[in-house]
């Protein structure tokens, strides 16, 4: 065999292995348990349905019925602020409709739906917040007489939305769960 049918034969068997490729990156896939929910009462006008997977926080002993949701698995917090209506609706729902505004520097949409429950007697508007936003939704309800409460979605991290996409879609249905079940006192 002459050298170059040799050197031909060696290329055409090397050239038979498959070249490496680079992997693609993974991607982390969060998954959270499945939500379970209790009726929570507190020393305040009102009560609700929480996710066991939440802890109930009251830093303010002046403002008892400001109340935390802590979710530990998250780095999040559900803020929950409520307001007696004394003759101030309108500086509440101003105030509360101000909240998402605040949010549109850095989101890229925030789309407000109506809420109404006449059983429970709540109305009020939910803010879901799409971007870099410090605040993934928020909600405020009200019986117009006599109660107000407003709640927004906080992580302890820097805004990625890409990144707390899971936690704020989960979060969010909570917080549908929690507007669904209030009930005044």
């Amino acid at each position: 065999m002459s050298k170059s049918v040799l050197v031909l034969l060696l290329v055409f068997i090397a050239s038979c292995r498959e070249s490496p490729q680079p992997k693609p990156s993974g991607f982390l896939a969060l998954t959270y348990e499945t939500s379970s929910f209790k009726q929570v009462e507190f020393d305040c006008p009102f009560s609700f349905e929480k996710n066991s997977a939440a802890e109930v926080d009251i830093k303010n002993p002046n403002r008892p019925c400001w109340i935390n949701l802590n979710y530990p698995k998250m780095n999040a917090k559900i803020y929950l602020t409520y307001s007696p209506v004394d003759n101030n609706l309108r500086e509440l729902l101003i105030d509360a409709q101000k909240l998402p505004e605040k949010h549109t520097i850095k989101a890229d949409l925030i789309k407000a739906s109506i809420y109404q429950n006449e059983k429970n007697k709540t109305s009020g508007n939910f803010y879901e917040v799409e971007g870099d936003a410090a605040s993934q939704a928020q909600f405020y309800l009200t019986d117009s007489t006599s109660h107000f409460l407003t709640g927004a979605i906080y992580f302890e991290a820097k805004p990625n939305y890409d990144s707390i996409l899971p936690a704020a879609h989960y979060l969010k249905r909570d917080i549908r769960h929690l507007m669904e079940t209030l009930k005044w006192k």
